[in-house]
């Protein structure tokens, strides 16, 4: 497109788009402390990022490294018909994908696959486990086990999503866990749990007290595949909910990689509103 250049003032642009991110979660449901801490994440490097404007509208974009690949991403686009200047400048720089985060749905971006979605819900006061379920810590001996089945999982879940080789998931899943579990089982704030129905395990969950403000984070909540189909996935949703008001939180995020529509009708009928979402295409 012709008559978009480098924007000259950075601030201009940087004040709106903070304000129209924090709308964007606020409209979610987010509360003001919850929005502000997704606003920092969401401006991480933003000091990296090239502004551009057609007088008109803004465009925001960075090329950088992800996973052993050269990746595109538009982090701003309010200029009309804006994108495909975007998708250039990242080709031109040896992009080889080009990723978006989108509050408020799709826009321009409809087209894109969905790679994965960040979802909230909020929690009663006094959640209920379902009748016939029991709940426990997983033991540090069952830890190991445990670990190789999630590790597993997470590959698989990823290179379903569409966006990464496996060898390109198996790097991912190594360094996510490698920081989200420095201490292994004993990393504060994490808490493991075995899910058993008539003393036989059905399913664990994983998550992370103090996320967020007020926020508890469901890395797993992870029925066996030999016993889906019984109900307990909704069960396995109570049983997030229990977890975060032991842990004193007062919401639940989730994340869902895109293709995994069995989950997402799952969170869809349990209450959980999307935060934000993911989504890329290949140059």
């Amino acid at each position: 497109m012709n008559g978009i250049e480098t924007a000259p003032d950075r601030d201009a642009w940087r004040n709106g788009f903070e304000a129209r991110v924090l709308d964007g979660y606020r409209a979610a449901g987010c509360s003001e402390p919850l929005a502000r801490a997704l606003l920092e994440r969401a401006v991480r490097g933003i000091e990296d990022w090239t502004v551009a404007t057609d007088g008109t509208g803004w465009i925001a974009v960075e090329v950088t490294q992800d996973n052993g690949a050269t990746v595109g991403r538009i982090h701003d686009l309010t200029v009309p018909r804006g994108r495909e200047w975007a998708e250039r400048w990242c080709a031109e720089r040896g992009a080889q994908r080009v990723e978006v985060r989108l509050t408020g749905g799709p826009g321009a971006f409809a087209d894109y696959p969905v790679r994965g979605q960040n979802r909230m819900r909020a929690v009663v006061e006094r959640p209920e486990l379902p009748a016939g379920l029991t709940v426990r810590r997983l033991t540090e001996e069952e830890y190991p086990g445990w670990y190789a089945r999630e590790e597993a999982g997470y590959v698989v879940d990823i290179v379903r999503a569409g966006a990464l080789t496996p060898e390109q998931a198996k790097a991912k899943s190594d360094e996510d866990f490698a920081r989200h579990l420095p201490q292994g089982y004993r990393t504060p704030g994490h808490a493991f749990y075995a899910m058993e129905v008539g003393g036989e395990v059905v399913g664990t969950g994983w998550v992370n007290h103090g996320f967020l403000p007020g926020v508890t984070f469901g890395f797993s909540l992870e029925v066996y595949e030999e016993h889906r189909g019984r109900g307990y996935g909704r069960s396995a949703m109570a049983v997030g909910a229990w977890a975060t008001r032991q842990g004193g939180d007062e919401a639940m995020m989730l994340n869902v990689f895109g293709g995994n529509e069995v989950a997402m009708r799952l969170y869809d009928s349990t209450g959980f509103t999307v935060l934000d979402e993911y989504r890329s295409i290949d140059l």
